[in-house]
């Protein structure tokens, strides 16, 4: 599995010219948040989650169950969140976007990301 990571890592920002790099642009706006995810599933390998309206957060992860809870604060998604049994605990993300691909930035945009496809 190290040697498969290993490799992609490798490989992956060598297919990548500067003028292929994903344009991503800040969501700052609840509003525009809540169009975008309300009644689609953000994907990536492995995990399906849904954002509720009710301010629920469902789906899988990796073969274990996702559940939490979500809010719009001060222009940023902040979450808890628990994969299975183990508690992913509380964070703030910043959120980005490139067409039908989500970026969340941990720690108010200082942190680490991952990107989610909109079904």
């Amino acid at each position: 599995m190290r040697a498969i990571l290993t490799l992609v890592l490798i490989l992956i920002p060598g297919l990548l010219t500067p003028g292929m790099a994903p344009a991503f642009e800040p969501v700052r706006d609840g509003g525009e948040f809540r169009q975008l995810v309300l009644g689609h599933a953000l994907t990536r390998l492995g995990i399906r989650l849904e954002v509720q309206a009710d301010g629920q957060i469902t789906g899988r992860g990796m073969g274990r169950p996702v559940s939490g809870e979500w809010q719009w604060r001060d222009g940023y998604f902040c979450r808890t969140l628990f994969w299975g049994d183990t508690d992913l605990g509380a964070d703030c993300q910043a959120v980005l976007r490139d067409g039908d691909e989500l970026r969340f930035v941990t720690e108010r945009g200082a942190g680490i990301h991952a990107d989610f496809r909109l079904r």
